[in-house]
């Protein structure tokens, strides 16, 4: 193992079980193993579904419409 990945473990075991097993999850995903990094709820699912569908139909924002989005945030 080298210094660095030693080094974030020995960061990691401070963090919550919940964030040590995300760290784990991704580790592993890199590593090759199979399992899923992101589980998403049935509605998130739908809406990616209809997000690609959007996409292959090309419905994408005009760049008017990201404007007024942007100039929402904004500071001024």
């Amino acid at each position: 193992m080298t210094k660095l990945l030693e080094r974030a473990m020995e960061r990691a075991q401070g963090l919550s079980p919940d964030l040590q097993d995300e760290i784990a999850r991704l580790v592993l995903a890199y590593a090759g193993e199979d399992d899923d990094v992101l589980t998403l709820t049935p509605e998130e699912e739908a809406d990616l579904l209809e997000a690609r569908a959007e996409m292959e139909r090309g419905d994408f924002a005009s760049d008017d419409e990201v404007s007024a989005v942007f100039s929402k945030y904004r500071a001024s």
